[in-house]
C-alpha cells in the first residue's frame, strides 16, 4: 500500500532529509538512532500516556458543532485541542520530547516559538521535570504575544528576544539552532513543529498523532464509522495538521484540506502561503518548499497569525501537496478574522488565530448534507485578544 509517511532515509517523496552543519551531526545521529526505540518502549508509552491523560487532560473532546454545521450544510465536528492544558496542541509534543531528552541524559532544553504556544508548552514541561529552559522568540512576536511571554517567565523559562531578520519565527529558529551548535553535549532542542532535519518531522508527527488516534475512536462512537469525509487543519510548520491526519493519510477516501496563511493576499508580497509561493530549497536542515527570491534568498513571510508566518513548510506537507494528496487553500487575514468571529458567535468558542485559518477554509468548500467533517481547533484565542479587539475598532 502506498504510504505518505516518512521512509527509512528520512524523506517524504523528494522532501526531507538532514542538511546540517558538521558540529550537529552527532546530535542528530544520536537522536535518529534513539527516538524510535524510546517512543516504542513500554515504559515511555506508560509515562507518556499517563501524563497526556492526567496532566494534559486528554482525550480532547470531539464536539459536534450544530450551528456551524447548519451554516455549511454538513456535520462539522471540532477537535478541541484548545481545551488542553496550556491551551493548544503543542503540549502533546513537548511532553514526549522532554521524556526523550531525559532518557538521553540531557539537562538543558532550548526551543523556538512564534505565537508563544510552543514556548509556553516547553516552559511548562521544563517546570514539571525541573529542567533549565531557554526559549528563542522573535522581538516582533514578543511584542504581539506578551501574555505568552509573561507565562513563560512565570514558569521559570528564560525568553531571549531575537532581533535579526523580521524578528519572527524563522529568526527565532535560526538562533535556537545556533545555540544548539554551541552546546551540543548537554542541550536538547525541542522543535515545536514538523520541520527541521530528520528525525524531527517524523518524531513530532508521531507525538502529535494522538489527535488522529482519538478522532478515529470518537467518530466510531458518534457516527458509527472511523473515517470522516474531510479533515481540515491550519498549517504553518505543520504539527497540528500532521497530528490530525496521521492515521488517515494513507486512506484515499479521506479528503485532507490544509489551510495556510494567505496574509494580505497571495500576490500582495505580504503572505505566508509557502506551499503555493515556495520553491524547492533547504531551510533549517530540511529540503522542502521555501519562500525565496530568484537568487535563493529566503523571503520574509507575513501573517496576522504569529504561529503561521514561517517561510518553509514541513516536508510531510510539501509531499502531500506535490502528490495532490491534500487540497491546499490560502486563507487571508480578513477571512481568518471573519471565521474566528463566526465561530465565536455561532458556538461560543474563541479560537486562536491559527485555528481561525482552518475555519476560514469552510466557505471555500462545498459539502453534502451527509458529509462528516472534522476540523481541528488547534488553540484557544486568549493570546490573540489584542488582535481581535483591534480588528473591531
Amino acid at each position: 500500500m502506498k504510504t505518505y509517511l516518512v521512509n527509512e532515509e528520512g524523506y517524504y517523496g523528494e522532501f526531507g532529509g538532514a542538511y546540517i552543519p558538521e558540529i550537529l551531526h552527532r546530535c542528530v545521529e544520536d537522536l535518529k538512532n534513539t527516538y524510535l526505540k524510546v517512543l516504542q518502549s513500554a515504559d515511555f508509552k506508560q509515562e507518556f500516556d499517563a501524563l497526556l491523560r492526567d496532566y494534559v487532560g486528554r482525550p480532547s473532546p470531539l464536539y459536534l458543532a450544530n450551528r456551524l454545521s447548519a451554516r455549511y450544510g454538513c456535520r462539522i465536528y471540532l477537535k478541541r485541542e484548545d481545551l488542553n492544558h496550556t491551551g493548544a496542541h503543542k503540549i502533546n509534543n513537548t511532553i514526549g520530547q522532554i521524556l526523550l531528552a531525559r532518557r538521553m541524559g540531557k539537562t538543558r532544553i532550548i526551543a523556538e516559538t512564534g505565537a508563544g504556544q510552543h514556548g509556553v508548552a516547553t516552559a511548562t514541561v521544563c517546570a514539571l521535570m525541573d529542567m533549565k529552559c531557554i526559549v528563542y522568540m522573535g522581538k516582533t512576536d514578543v511584542e504581539r504575544q506578551h501574555v505568552n511571554v509573561q507565562k513563560m517567565k512565570m514558569l521559570g523559562a528564560e525568553v531571549r528576544p531575537v532581533t535579526s531578520g523580521n524578528m519572527t519565527l524563522k529568526d527565532a529558529t535560526n538562533e535556537a539552532i545556533r545555540d544548539w551548535c554551541c552546546n551540543p553535549a548537554d542541550t536538547f532542542y525541542i522543535i515545536g513543529s514538523t520541520v527541521g532535519p530528520h528525525p524531527y518531522p517524523d518524531m513530532v508527527a508521531r507525538l502529535q498523532s494522538v489527535i488522529s488516534e482519538e478522532i478515529k475512536k470518537q467518530l466510531l462512537e458518534k457516527e458509527g464509522r472511523e473515517n470522516p469525509d474531510y479533515l481540515i487543519a491550519c498549517v504553518g510548520g505543520g504539527s497540528n495538521a500532521a497530528g490530525t491526519i496521521y492515521h488517515f493519510v494513507d486512506n484515499p477516501e479521506v479528503q485532507i484540506v490544509l489551510a495556510e496563511a494567505g496574509g494580505k493576499g497571495i500576490d500582495s508580497g505580504e503572505s505566508a502561503a509557502t506551499i503555493q509561493l515556495g520553491r524547492m530549497g533547504i531551510i533549517h536542515g530540511a529540503k522542502t518548499l521555501v519562500m525565496q527570491s530568484e537568487d535563493g534568498q529566503i523571503e520574509e513571510p507575513y501573517s496576522i497569525s504569529a504561529g503561521l508566518d514561517y517561510p518553509g513548510i514541513g516536508p510531510f506537507h510539501a509531499n502531500l501537496s506535490a502528490t495532490k494528496r491534500a487540497l491546499i487553500l490560502a486563507v487571508d487575514d480578513q477571512e481568518a478574522l471573519d471565521a474566528a468571529f463566526e465561530l465565536t458567535r455561532l458556538e461560543g468558542i474563541i479560537p486562536a488565530l491559527e485555528s481561525a485559518h482552518a475555519l476560514g477554509a469552510l466557505p471555500k468548500l462545498s459539502f453534502k448534507p451527509t458529509d462528516v467533517v472534522v476540523l481541528t481547533v488547534s488553540g484557544r484565542g486568549d493570546k490573540d485578544m489584542d488582535t481581535y479587539i483591534d480588528s473591531i475598532k
